[in-house]
């Protein structure tokens, strides 16, 4: 329809700067829609990003300037999520992609069984009260959250309390390592790097049993206390053993949740963030590695509110 009539004869008159112009019948009056200018902004923005298509590339095609195509592209603003609340399978994470003197992250909230990206927030640090945060967010929109998968960050335990909690085994098996290496020297070490490689093998009540023979085999040796000769103070002799077991001890009831409700096919892994959204996300963030703080968060956002389309 013309805005200048209220005639709705009107045919396309071709484009002017990559916006297509329109011609009225009945009163002869040239208009362009009023959304092409944002849709204009989100074409060339996207083929910036994603298509690595440079400023003057840009310029020559839109007949603009490099400054005209600049500001196009800082000017766009990413679409507003469009939520469907219904039954999901969470998976939550973080990743960090910023400098060390201007840290920057983001943590996720997906749907496992749609892989839609939920919900985001920008975060210079992991903590429990953004985890709250998004998940407050996610109840008052309508969802029901059937389970949640986390990496086993500390704290997170109590976030989810309400809900089926399953424990990243990769998280797992890499917080182990840390401790004892991927070649441990000490025997205990060694049994208990073998148990841990079976996780993915085995149920709880196997891997407890497992677990507890290793226990009584090594408690003496993990309870061996040496002292400091400068403080007069003692600690555990073989602290790391230790604490790779005290891991798996007090990750075990999280472990095995997947086990417990079959229906509801919970990932024992975080894997599709970490690999499946955050790998190619950081690939592109190091492309475009000289983009400002403000333009480098606005292409997270617009790449997690597009990632089923990719």
């Amino acid at each position: 329809m013309c805005p200048h009539c209220t005639s709705k004869k009107t045919k396309k008159n071709g484009k002017l700067g990559g916006i297509q112009r329109y011609k009225c019948s009945s009163c002869n009056s040239y208009f362009s829609s009023k959304r092409r200018p944002d849709k204009l902004q989100e074409i060339i923005f996207k083929k910036y990003i994603y298509k690595r298509q440079t400023l003057s590339d840009l310029a020559e095609e839109y007949k603009k300037s490099s400054r005209w195509v600049q500001k196009q592209i800082f000017e766009y603003e990413p679409n507003i999520k469009y939520h469907k609340p219904r039954a999901i399978v969470l998976i939550c994470d973080a990743t960090f992609y910023g400098k060390r003197k201007d840290k920057l992250g983001t943590l996720v909230f997906k749907d496992d069984i749609t892989k839609e990206i939920l919900l985001s927030k920008h975060i210079q640090s992991e903590l429990s009260a953004d985890y709250k945060l998004l998940l407050n967010q996610l109840l008052e929109l309508g969802y029901t959250v059937l389970s949640v998968t986390i990496d086993g960050k500390r704290g997170l335990q109590k976030v989810f309390k309400d809900f089926p909690l399953q424990m990243c085994h990769f998280h797992q098996a890499k917080t182990v390592r840390r401790y004892i290496t991927k070649r441990p020297r000490l025997q205990a070490g060694k049994d208990l790097k073998k148990i841990m490689y079976r996780l993915t093998q085995t149920n709880e009540k196997k891997f407890t049993k497992k677990l507890d023979e290793w226990y009584e085999t090594y408690k003496n040796f993990i309870e061996e206390k040496s002292i400091n000769n400068d403080t007069g103070k003692s600690y555990y002799t073989h602290q790391k053993v230790r604490a790779a077991y005290r891991s798996l001890r007090a990750n075990l009831s999280y472990l095995f949740t997947r086990n417990k409700y079959k229906n509801f096919k919970i990932p024992n892994t975080t894997n599709t963030l970490d690999g499946g959204t955050f790998s190619p996300l950081k690939i592109l963030i190091k492309i475009h590695r000289g983009l400002s703080k403000s333009l480098k968060l606005k292409m997270v956002d617009d790449y997690l509110l597009n990632y089923k389309k990719k």
